[in-house]
């Protein structure tokens, strides 16, 4: 492997991520790599084979498709995290869907096994077929583990695969540990995966830079943090589709903050007043959002 050359002060550490039991549990460990101080920072070569399957952009999925499935596997080095069917959605939760109006989300909302009476502040109308419903603040369709089949199944199916996907995330060998101490503000980041045994905090803005095939992995073993109005932006062609934070605590953007890629939480995701997201937010307990704009990534 290449040396990975970092913005700030050399960090090198090994790191044992132990998850506790939950839907996306699992034991990740990894050996860090040795790091100089330089201007970008850089962890390993990518662009390996895709293995994954996942949906990606802001299309609308019917009702049928929402739910496909996927064996559970962890990913070859290089390669997008496989999200299954929980790449059909842009909300996907267990417990519940929290809105302070008026926020604007583009893509489909999913909770299981709660239903619909969990999703809150969004003024929700029904289908007649009950299969899913639609709300002005929806550029999609919002679908709960007691609307008609076959939404039951498939939203089970999904919520099966948000737990796959948090384990292929967790399971990658770490290019960089202990990156920062734990906190990235100002730096560049180049492609690969980056993993702390502490939370992760970014105070301020935060460019990830790499093509259109490059892929980053950020594994939390605690929570994530943006401060109002740091934001995550990316250069050079990188997508939104090919980043995931894999967060085992609370990933949670202060006002104004924002956020690329996708977040893949064990507990709960919060978005506070005017943050924003491309990606997906994907939580085992619940997500509240408060006059969020929230946006499936491009395929």
């Amino acid at each position: 492997m290449k040396n990975h050359t970092l913005i700030g002060a050399a960090w090198a550490a090994s790191l044992l991520l132990a998850l506790g039991a939950g839907c996306g549990d699992t034991d990740a460990t990894g050996a860090g790599s040795d790091a100089a101080g330089a201007d970008t920072g850089s962890a390993s070569d990518v662009g390996a084979t895709d293995t994954g399957a996942a949906t990606d952009g802001g299309d609308v999925a019917t009702a049928t498709d929402i739910g496909a499935t996927r064996d559970g596997h962890i990913g070859a080095p290089g390669s997008p995290v496989d999200l299954g069917g929980a790449g059909g959605f842009v909300i996907l939760a267990k417990s519940g869907v929290e809105n302070a109006p008026t926020s604007a989300v583009t893509g489909n909302i999913g909770v299981s096994p709660a239903a619909a009476t969990y999703i809150t502040g969004f003024s929700l109308t029904a289908d007649d077929t009950n299969v899913f419903a639609t709300s002005a603040q929806v550029t999609g369709r919002v679908y709960a583990a007691d609307y008609a089949v076959p939404t039951p199944s498939n939203l089970t199916a999904a919520i099966g695969d948000m737990g796959f996907a948090f384990n292929d995330a967790a399971g990658r060998a770490p290019d960089v540990t202990e990156l920062g101490g734990g906190s990235i503000g100002g730096m560049t980041l180049e492609p690969g995966v980056y993993a702390w045994a502490t939370g992760l905090l970014i105070s301020s803005d935060v460019t990830l830079s790499g093509g259109a095939t490059d892929v980053w992995i950020f594994q939390i073993a605690q929570g994530l943090t943006l401060d109002s109005g740091a934001r995550v932006t990316l250069t050079g062609g990188a997508l939104a589709k090919n980043v995931f934070w894999q967060v085992a605590g609370l990933a949670d953007l202060g006002t104004t903050a924002h956020l690329e890629g996708v977040v893949l939480s064990r507990t709960a995701i919060r978005l506070n007043t005017g943050a924003s997201v491309t990606g997906r937010l994907l939580a085992q307990t619940a997500v509240t959002i408060a006059g969020s704009t929230v946006v499936a990534p491009a395929p």
